[in-house]
């Protein structure tokens, strides 16, 4: 899966990742490779991003927006 994390200023994070968990607006939810499609608001929290040789990444966000579509995953933050 390809995963962007992007702000309106710049770009945080792009590459390929194995996991992601993010702060829903109904829960946490984790995204694996062939997801169904998903489109959710993002609550304050934390992002856990698990990369495919295991090495884990956090981002402590304020909420945000998420898409999921085809193993591409952009999410959008607030600032």
């Amino acid at each position: 899966m390809f995963l962007e994390i992007v702000t309106p200023e710049k770009t945080l994070y792009s590459n390929e990742v194995k996991y992601v968990k993010v702060p829903g607006s109904k829960g946490e939810f984790g995204i694996l490779k062939n997801h169904a499609p998903v489109i959710s608001a993002l609550e304050k929290g934390k992002i856990k991003v698990t990369e495919p040789d295991e090495k884990e990444i956090f981002f402590d966000i304020k909420g945000g927006v998420i898409e999921v579509l085809k193993n591409n995953i952009i999410i959008l933050l607030k600032l």
